[in-house]
């Protein structure tokens, strides 16, 4: 290819990596090279919505996948970066021959985008695309059209996928719940909670002569 600005001013191109074939990503599009001016306007809004950012992040995430490789000690925002750049490229697999439905890939990619997929196993990624599909259409069968009518994901209709994606993880244990914090006693409290002797301490016994 031709890395100048030339390729701008084209109608766009996609280009084939054969690092990311042999990985096993297919197609191999280097979504950091590839450009389209079309695109974004042929999708609706809520795409555009919840895939803003995708391209930068996965291209980011390649950067530092081929960084990690000759680093020894990462900081826990590149292995975080690292982690949702992972959720990422595994939320856009799919089966040969089995086309998405818009509304589905925007459920999806707004979870993945948001971090909700962030404490669920690479491996089991697509088991978990497949049960929240059926989760959301057992519990809230009316939001999956409703994003397919309105073409774009209103404050409504993200407070929903929140509560579907909290809802789901929850009953179907997927990720790392995190431990509810403990409030930290306040006044007169902390202070009686000092003062009490403990369980295991107890008042020493007179010795007999």
């Amino acid at each position: 290819y031709i890395p100048t600005n030339v390729i701008s001013i084209t109608d766009g191109q996609i280009f084939l990596q054969t690092d990311l074939f042999n990985q096993g990503q297919r197609p191999a599009v280097n979504a950091g090279i590839s450009v389209s001016r079309v695109g974004g306007n042929a999708q609706i809004k809520a795409m555009r919505q919840v895939s803003g950012r995708l391209r930068l992040d996965l291209a980011q995430y390649r950067e530092l996948a081929a960084f990690a490789q000759f680093a020894s000690d990462l900081d826990k925002a590149t292995r975080d970066q690292l982690t949702r750049g992972e959720k990422l490229t595994a939320t856009l697999r799919q089966p040969q021959f089995a086309p998405v439905a818009v509304e589905r890939q925007v459920a999806i990619l707004w979870a993945a985008t948001n971090g909700h997929l962030d404490d669920v196993e690479t491996a089991k990624v697509g088991e978990f695309e497949a049960e929240f599909m059926r989760f959301i259409e057992s519990t809230n069968e009316g939001l999956l059209p409703a994003i397919a009518k309105e073409k774009a994901l209103s404050d409504e209709l993200i407070g929903q996928l929140t509560k579907a994606v909290t809802d789901f993880k929850e009953q179907t244990g997927y990720g790392k719940p995190a431990e509810p914090k403990r409030a930290e006693p306040k006044g007169e409290e902390a202070e009686s909670a000092d003062s009490k002797p403990s369980a295991e301490s107890k008042p020493s016994e007179a010795k007999k002569d």
